[in-house]
Parts: structure tokens; C-alpha cells; sequence
């Protein structure tokens, strides 16, 4: 559930990195915004020590700081579950990224990003948002799909698996597109796309392509809470 942040209450934050220069950019711009730094630490250790001894509004961990930051993230999140953690990452690493996401934390930023983005995107984040650039929003989804058409993913029913047409036919489904704009989109006829969407009906075992969506933004809230 989002958290009430009252207008006149300074955010406190607690910033982990082994990386001085860094370190003090990042405090100088969220101070800039109004937060307060309530610790700074260069170790995981240091990390969960300091969020369990005093704990902050959110923790901002880099990834890679003495220790791990993903297992710094995970430390906290076991004690204080309803902690919001973010990672901030040097790396343009799918396996990071993902680590961080299972281990509890609400975003993975990078290191490069504009220090003027850093206050709202954490005040953000409080409020219960989730903090993804674009581009790593994208690799998510990516990876969604793939597990989603694994063993144990989205809509597996034995023999009654989507085809990768199917799955784009879907796809355009959750975005919204008409029978004809789907169409246009992947270059086959309307008569083809209905005739794909009656299979993904009978395959999903629903009675509609609203249905259809439904159960792919249930199964997708599912998903990201495992």
C-alpha cells in the first residue's frame, strides 16, 4: 500500500556506497530536495546496521559496495519488510537488475542518471511507485514474456500453449489495439487476427479478449509479487 507522506515532513534517507565522490553528489542533490541524510555507509554491513538501528523512509544501496548491495537489500527487507529499498547500479547488468527485484527492492536506477531525478523518483517510491528507467522497464517485460512462456509461467496449459503469433496477437490485445489495428500491426489480415483471438480465448479458457487481458495484468501483479 502507498504511504501517506505529509507535505511538511523531510524525507529521510540512508545512502550506501563505497564511492566517496559519488556518495557526496548524491547526498548534496537529495539534499537539494529536501531529504534529510540520516546515515551514510560504504559497507552492506554498515548498511543493515544503520537502516535496523535507525531505519529511514528508503535506502538507497549501490550495488556493487563491499558486501553486496543486493544482499544489503535483502538483509533489510527480511527485518523490515515494509522498508522501500532502491538500488543504484554501475553496471548495465540484466542479472542486477533482476537480483535486486527478487531480493525486495522497489527500483534499480543507474549510476549515470540525472542527480535531478534522484529526490522525486525516491519521494516516489515512498509513495509506494516502483523507480525503472524506460529502458529497464523494457528488459522486465522481456523477461516476463520469457518466463511467461516457460514451464512455469503466464498461461502454460499442457498442450494448449500460445503460439509466438498468438502471443503477439496478446500482446496487442493489452495495449489496447482494435482487430484492425492489430492487424496493420503485424501485417495479416483482420479475418486472421479474429481467428487468433478465438484460439487465445479457447487456450486461456476465458470468454473474452477483455477477459483475455485480465488475466494477463492478474497473472503479471502475480508474478512480480513472488
Amino acid at each position: 500500500m502507498a504511504a501517506d507522506v505529509p507535505a511538511s515532513k523531510s524525507l529521510r534517507v540512508l545512502i550506501a556506497d563505497d564511492h566517496v565522490p559519488t556518495r557526496l553528489g548524491v547526498r548534496l542533490a537529495l539534499e537539494g530536495e529536501g531529504f534529510v541524510v540520516c546515515a551514510e555507509e560504504d559497507t552492506a554491513s554498515g548498511a543493515v546496521a544503520a537502516a535496523l538501528r535507525d531505519p529511514p523512509d528508503v535506502c538507497l544501496l549501490e550495488v556493487d559496495m563491499p558486501g553486496g548491495g543486493i544482499e544489503a537489500a535483502a538483509a533489510i527487507r527480511a527485518r523490515l519488510s515494509e522498508m522501500p529499498v532502491v538500488m543504484l547500479g554501475g553496471s548495465d547488468n540484466d542479472d542486477d537488475l533482476f537480483a535486486a527485484l527478487q531480493a525486495g527492492a522497489s527500483g534499480y536506477l543507474p549510476k549515470g542518471m540525472n542527480h535531478s531525478r534522484l529526490g522525486p523518483t525516491l519521494a516516489g517510491v515512498i509513495r509506494g511507485e516502483a523507480a525503472l528507467p524506460r529502458e529497464l522497464t523494457a528488459r522486465l517485460i522481456r523477461e516476463f514474456r520469457a518466463r511467461a512462456r516457460g514451464e512455469n509461467g503466464l498461461v502454460r496449459r499442457g498442450k494448449n500453449d500460445l503460439t509466438e503469433r498468438e502471443w503477439e496477437v496478446l500482446d496487442c490485445l493489452c495495449e489496447g489495439f482494435s482487430t484492425r489495428r492489430t492487424a496493420e500491426r503485424l501485417f495479416i489480415s483482420q479475418t486472421t487476427v479474429r481467428r487468433h483471438i478465438g484460439s487465445i480465448l479457447v487456450k486461456l479458457e476465458v470468454s473474452d479478449r477483455q477477459a483475455a487481458v485480465d488475466l494477463v495484468a492478474q497473472r503479471s501483479r502475480n508474478l512480480n509479487a513472488q
